[in-house]
């Protein structure tokens, strides 16, 4: 076990000693510091206390002073700014009174600015419905028109112009009293420096914004009476005179011209001579603009003219001035070099702004432009083509041939053209036996002189694309197309009623029609090694159209045809059905009837004559006389009793058919040589041999009518079936033994 090591008497009460003769003094400290402590808090409490009452109440009241000073602060801080604006207002106003008395009209204006610069400010504050601010706004506005009449003035002096009476201004000679006098009011320091007055008058307008405005309504009455009477007239000339003490006068004088629109160079030279001397004597002047800066009076100008000046030159001028064939077009290059010139005169006074303008494109653009032109021209005049007489012919030969303009070698000009030229070679295949001469012509006819002429235009057209660029030779081309696609659609509708109504004007649509189609097989033909890509390629062809016009011809004629059928069996119907002939009313209507037929048939064949081709010309007689003797046979084989007197009057009608129906038959005009188809009726009339046997039967005994049956091999037998001819002789012959024998022997082979 450790000892434990204990305190002995004398270190105890060292201890306790130390301890109580240090602690008594300190807490004799702290007690006196507690009662320090304990005032100080009383008095803390005091002073909260009095802050709470005292302090707090003064400084509530200095915060509200504070509030009122500084509100009386901005107050009288107002006051003095809306006096110091009136001060400005009113100091800029005598500038104003002052300058403009002694015409210095850029300080007037400008102090007229700062003057409402100063009411503007004096509005921007609160009780700016003050009397005196509407008063200050009322003198502003009275003083600003006061300037701007006198700027108005000044400017009517700059500016004079002389018009003539707003009814007379309607013809050419009407503008020759316009007169524009520009009057200086100063010379000028130099050439660069513009008259002192003219740029102050100026530089106050725009200040004021009134610039605009004047130069809008000068330009408008400039272009009115001066720019376009110029453009439009080529005899009207404008005239510069200086006069001394009084500045330049500009006036139009009148010279004689045969020309009735005037050329690009006229125009150009007319109208630079007026712009020239604005530009010198008036509105080579720079004037400042907050909007978008300094700039010339002539951008102005021009930017309020040049629209409608470009327009009025391209519509009056240029537009007349586009050649009217191809090989013209080469010397265009003059025009567009004129219009460039023109524009770059322009351009150096400052009238026009930018590169490319309308004016320029439009004589540039020329190829399209020329196609243009030329296919409406072409289309007006097919137009009137079509719509012009149709009886008006020419005749159609195998050595008629339409003038085709002389086309270039395909193989002739660059190495595009000879290899195209190459590409259309084709082998040779040569043949022993060749064909005619006249093989693939067209039949020896009439057509309508219109439709020759239209054709030419056709060629003359196609003829205009070879060598022309591949936009105006398309457009050519395609506009040949809409000249026959026009004819389809017109012509049939324009002239519909006279087709119908006169036979020989729907031959000679015939006619027409087939022309027209004989021409498109090889038009596109002809044509295509000539024209550019893609045409070259095979879209050049008018095969497609042909079908079209053929059925056109034909339904037109067939129409007619129609027509003559419909007239001829009404004619017919009045023959009371050819019964009872022995009756002298009912022989006469009939006689009446056949002959009103023939005469029908004569007049045509006269009508036709010389018209239609020869084939066509048979077949449509042909066609109309087998009408007549269909109907004429089914009549008389509709008769149940014929007496011999009825079959005698049927022999002689029939007869005058057969006599006289072959004479309707003449195509040409020398009757020598009629005499060949007048022989070959059975060709052309189906019903022919049929006809003339049944009128040997109308007279023949039955042993003559079994003889010619000949056991159903005879020629009898060949245009009737057997009870046709059994009905026919029981018709003819009374009911006796021979007829039954006869009868009995008609039959089928």
């Amino acid at each position: 076990m450790s000892e434990v090591a204990v305190p002995t008497n004398e270190e105890v009460c060292d201890i306790i000693n130390k301890r109580y003769n240090e602690f008594l003094p300190s807490m004799q400290g702290a007690e006196a510091l507690m009662g320090q402590a304990e005032e100080v808090s009383k008095e803390i409490d005091i002073l909260k206390s009095h802050i709470e009452t005292e302090v707090q109440h003064n400084l509530h009241t200095a915060v509200t002073e504070h509030a009122k000073l500084k509100q009386q602060l901005e107050r009288n801080t107002t006051v003095i700014a809306m006096l110091r604006h009136l001060e400005e207002f009113h100091i800029a106003m005598e500038e104003f009174h002052k300058a403009l008395l002694e015409k210095k009209y850029v300080i007037s204006a400008k102090q007229l600015e700062k003057a409402r610069h100063s009411a503007d400010s004096l509005k921007a504050w609160k009780g700016s419905e003050l009397p005196l601010l509407r008063a200050l706004s009322s003198e502003l506005t009275v003083q600003r028109e006061n300037l701007i009449y006198h700027l108005g003035d000044e400017w009517k002096r700059l500016a004079v112009w002389k018009l003539p009476p707003s009814k007379e201004a309607t013809g050419m000679k009407s503008f020759l009293k316009t007169e524009l006098q520009l009057t200086l009011g100063g010379t000028k320091d130099s050439q660069q420096n513009p008259p002192p007055l003219l740029s102050c008058v100026l530089q106050a307008l725009a200040i004021q914004g009134e610039l605009q405005h004047k130069i809008k309504l000068f330009s408008q009455v400039l272009m009115k009476y001066l720019l376009k009477p110029l453009i439009m007239y080529p005899s009207l000339n404008v005239e510069v005179s200086e006069q001394q003490g009084e500045g330049t006068l500009l006036s139009l004088q009148c010279a004689e011209t045969p020309e009735e629109h005037p050329s690009p160079s006229q125009v150009y030279t007319k109208v630079l001579v007026v712009l020239k001397t604005l530009h010198t004597h008036l509105l080579d002047v720079s004037v400042a603009d907050v909007s978008v800066g300094e700039r010339k009076v002539s951008v102005i100008l021009g930017d309020l003219v040049w629209q409608e000046m470009s327009h009025c030159i391209i519509h009056e001028c240029l537009l007349h001035s586009i050649p009217t064939n191809s090989s013209q077009l080469e010397q265009y290059s003059v025009v567009i070099k004129e219009t460039e010139e023109f524009e770059k005169s322009l351009k150096e006074m400052q009238y026009l702004r930018g590169d490319a303008t309308e004016l320029l494109k439009y004589a540039r653009d020329i190829n399209c432009h020329f196609a243009s032109k030329k296919c409406k021209d072409v289309i007006v005049a097919a137009r009137k083509l079509m719509t012009s007489e149709m009886h008006n012919t020419v005749k159609i030969t195998p050595d008629s041939k339409l003038s085709v303009p002389k086309l270039p070698s395909p193989g002739s000009g660059d190495n595009k053209g000879k290899q195209k030229a190459k590409k259309l070679e084709v082998p040779r295949l040569e043949n022993e036996k060749q064909l005619g001469a006249l093989t693939l012509c067209l039949p020896v006819c009439r057509i309508s002189e219109s439709v020759q002429q239209l054709m030419e235009l056709a060629l003359h057209t196609l003829s205009e694309a070879v060598g022309s660029s591949s936009q105006c030779a398309t457009q050519l081309f395609f506009t040949v197309r809409n000249i026959f696609q026009l004819f389809y659609d017109v012509v049939p509708t324009y002239h519909k009623g006279n087709l119908l109504k006169f036979p020989h004007l729907a031959a000679i649509q015939h006619n027409n029609c087939m022309y027209i189609a004989h021409h498109l097989l090889t038009l596109g033909h002809q044509f295509r090694p000539h024209l550019p890509d893609p045409l070259s390629e095979g879209a050049a062809t008018f095969v497609d159209l042909v079908p079209g016009f053929r059925k056109l011809g034909a339904q037109c004629f067939l129409a007619q045809l129609n027509v003559q059928r419909a007239e001829m069996l009404e004619r017919l119907s009045t023959a009371r059905n050819f019964s009872n002939l022995d009756d002298e009313e009912n022989y006469s209507a009939a006689s009446k009837a056949v002959r009103q037929v023939i005469h029908q048939l004569k007049r045509l064949g006269t009508v036709w004559q010389d018209v239609l081709p020869v084939n066509i010309y048979c077949k449509a007689m042909g066609t109309l006389l087998n009408t007549a003797i269909s109907e004429l046979i089914a009549k008389i084989m509709m008769l149940e009793d014929i007496s011999t007197e009825d079959g005698e009057h049927l022999h002689i009608l029939c007869q005058t058919i057969i006599e006289e129906g072959p004479l309707v038959f003449i195509p040409l005009p020398e009757e020598s040589k009629n005499k060949k188809y007048q022989e070959e009726v059975s060709v052309y009339v189906t019903k022919w041999i049929t006809f003339k046997e049944l009128v040997i039967v109308l007279r023949a005994n039955l042993q003559e009518i079994v003889d010619r049956w000949a056991e159903g091999k005879g020629p009898l037998a060949l245009e009737f079936c057997s009870s046709e001819m059994k009905s026919l002789i029981r018709a003819l012959f009374q009911n006796t033994e021979r007829r039954a024998v006869a009868l009995s022997k008609i039959k089928d082979s």
